[in-house]
């Protein structure tokens, strides 16, 4: 299911979007440039996102080279290489950064976003800003940004948002839900199906379809680590094969399904207690604390959420200093 899901999960969560009626996606093949300086920068680019765990992280010939910290790669989140419409593609958003990130309270680069992923979906840490890395993402990042306008209310980017339930995700329903759709790619266990060292290095990759919980994981400060997040990842794209015109899930079932998966062991990431210095801004599903308001832990994880959005809504002042 959940096809090299979850990693790198929030790098693009923010520019969710519902479906409606807009020009077509469009995304321009790499593979048509010519073999120059611009065209293998692009292409170096787009192989750090599809083959992140060989390259960046800790399959990495050099050691020097391993900042990826588990054996996802940028696509696990990005599907189709960062291309594939409301899988929360990277085509369309060269531009919009410079921007305001909640999570630190600050305008953050396009540089600084790359690097929340490297550290929370990737389990890893910084990429240099000015390393030859880091400007072949960006060089690929614009290049398939070039056929969609920017603007963060493009349709196909994000994925599509789930209305709430009115009653808690049921993670114990979950795992049934998970058995049925899930299991065949990602493992009865959740640990995924990891290549055999000839073929991953033939693929560059460490998994054919990845781990969903447990050390090889995204850790638990990753925006995928959210179940609302995840539900509506899990709706407009998995089982591998759906689309979010045609899902297979019920919301019921992403929502189960996501409250299982996110209940499950995964790395801590230390210092998360900083992140949403503005309480009133942190998402109502973040499992970990400072909480807003006067709710429970689990509750926050699973729901019921309209209570607690209701809450930051009537109480925004307060919340934002609530510890």
């Amino acid at each position: 299911m959940l096809k090299r899901l979850l990693p790198i999960a929030g790098l693009f969560m923010l520019f969710a979007s519902g479906p409606r009626a807009q020009p077509a996606w469009t995304v321009p093949d790499p593979n048509t440039l010519p073999d120059d300086s611009f065209g293998r920068t692009v292409r170096y680019g787009r192989d750090l996102i599809v083959n992140s765990s060989s390259m960046i992280g800790p399959d990495a010939a050099d050691p020097a080279m391993r900042y990826g910290g588990n054996g996802l790669d940028c696509q696990s989140c990005h599907l189709g290489g960062g291309t594939q419409k409301f899988a929360l593609p990277l085509a369309g958003i060269w531009g919009v950064f410079p921007t305001y990130i909640a999570r630190e309270n600050n305008v953050r680069t396009l540089e600084e976003r790359i690097n929340g992923c490297m550290e929370r979906s990737l389990n890893g840490k910084a990429l240099p800003v000015d390393g030859k890395e880091m400007k072949a993402i960006l060089t690929y990042v614009r290049f398939i940004s070039t056929a969609e306008p920017v603007s963060q209310s493009l349709d196909g980017r994000g994925a599509p948002a789930l209305p709430l339930p009115d009653r808690a995700a049921d993670p114990v329903r979950g795992r049934a839900v998970f058995t049925q759709n899930c299991a065949v790619c990602h493992g009865p266990d959740g640990q995924g199906q990891r290549l055999a060292a000839a073929e991953a290095k033939a693929t560059g990759r460490r998994y054919q379809f990845p781990p969903l919980w447990g050390p090889d994981s995204f850790n638990d400060g990753a925006g995928m680590n959210r179940a609302i997040t995840a539900a509506a990842f899990v709706h407009a794209n998995m089982p591998l094969g759906t689309t979010f015109a045609a899902p297979v899930l019920s919301e019921a079932d992403a929502f189960d399904v996501a409250a299982f998966v996110v209940s499950q062991p995964r790395p801590h990431l230390a210092g998360s207690e900083a992140d949403f210095p503005d309480r009133s801004r942190k998402p109502i599903d973040a499992g970990y604390a400072p909480f807003v308001g006067p709710f429970p832990a689990t509750q926050h994880r699973f729901g019921p959420w309209k209570p607690i959005q209701a809450w930051v809504k009537a109480n925004g002042a307060s919340a934002r200093a609530s510890d």
